[in-house]
């Protein structure tokens, strides 16, 4: 290579390094600027996020991937976490449970008090034989929304692929291994979500939440999905992803998720932006592969003056700037 091209090409990659860092650093002081007086965040674009109860985690998480600690921050953010966990009656519980339980362990560690019962609250939630739910069932081994009382057969409520994973990570980052029963029964729903080219849809039983339809009998595979997949099957044990990542490899857009070819969904692949760009980001990782799009240069020309990311759709709540963010500052962390 010539010294002048050598140089240039050095010169660039210097930039793009500093270009993130700066990415990172604003989206950090804007996360941190939100924090309220009670250790949490808590949205003021939905009033089913003002608890604060999922998105503290979530803003936590990606705060602490981007190695942005801050000494009076955190420990307030670990106090909320720590008095909100477990709460069936507010937004999203398992999320916000399985969110929560990988918070402590990434700030606390594992010998945190609260890390046995919250494993044991989210593999109470599990459809499993203990109410009822046979091998068979559509929803056996998945996760929901959570509740009070574990749902029993055959009434599961909403269950999904994307809930389950964020469950059997949060068990994995708690040190329970592939041979327990959990992870066993939560790769049959994971298993059951994968079609045969290896993409993955979003739920067995509620079909109207597959996002990208009906696709030969069955329902279409997309992006979002199936990075979800990937992780989930990595969480329990399963390392055969190789040809889920061709999948996406084949596919991968610095944007927006695939799998949406019809018109009247694209609004579904719009509003899952940042969604997609922290959980390709992290499959990719996971599965030993770096992403070759340019997806950080469009996650940073997309960043608002502020500091925040913010998406224009809001089917899937990403007009929040606080989850816009979340996800937008943990896929830079993860390159």
């Amino acid at each position: 290579m010539k010294r002048r091209t050598l140089l240039g090409a050095l010169t660039g990659a210097v930039a793009r390094a500093e270009g993130s860092a700066g990415a990172l650093r604003r989206g950090c002081d804007y996360l941190w600027s939100c924090q309220g007086s009670d250790g949490g965040w808590h949205s003021s674009t939905y009033g089913l996020l003002r608890s604060g109860h999922s998105l503290t985690p979530l803003v936590l998480l990606a705060l602490a991937s981007a190695a942005e600690r801050r000494d009076r921050g955190f420990p307030r953010g670990l106090r909320f976490v720590e008095r909100t966990a477990m709460r069936s009656g507010e937004d999203y519980p398992c999320y916000a449970t399985a969110l929560g339980l990988r918070t402590i362990i990434r700030i606390g560690g594992r010998g945190h008090r609260l890390a046995g019962p919250m494993v044991a609250w989210l593999k109470n939630q599990q459809m499993s034989s203990a109410y009822g739910w046979k091998r068979d069932d559509p929803a056996f081994g998945a996760w929901g929304l959570g509740s009070a009382q574990p749902l029993e057969a055959p009434h599961a409520g909403h269950i999904d692929l994307s809930m389950t994973r964020y469950v059997m990570e949060a068990l994995a980052t708690a040190g329970v291994p592939p041979t327990d029963e959990s992870m066993r029964n939560g790769l049959v729903f994971v298993r059951r979500c994968r079609n045969a080219d290896g993409s993955y849809f979003f739920s067995t039983t509620e079909t109207g939440a597959n996002k990208a339809g009906e696709s030969d009998g069955g329902f279409a595979g997309y992006g979002t999905a199936t990075a979800d997949g990937i992780l989930a099957q990595l969480a329990g044990g399963d390392a055969a992803v190789a040809e889920s990542i061709g999948w996406l490899r084949d596919r991968d857009d610095p944007e927006l998720p695939p799998g949406f070819p019809a018109p009247a969904r694209l609004r579904y692949a719009e509003g899952l932006r940042y969604y997609w760009a922290e959980s390709a980001t992290r499959a990719f990782g996971a599965a030993g592969y770096r992403r070759a799009v340019p997806f950080r240069e469009r996650l940073e020309a997309a960043q608002r003056s502020d500091g925040s990311w913010a998406n224009s759709e809001p089917l899937v709540k990403e007009d929040d700037p606080l989850i816009a963010t979340a996800f937008a500052l943990a896929a830079l962390s993860n390159l």
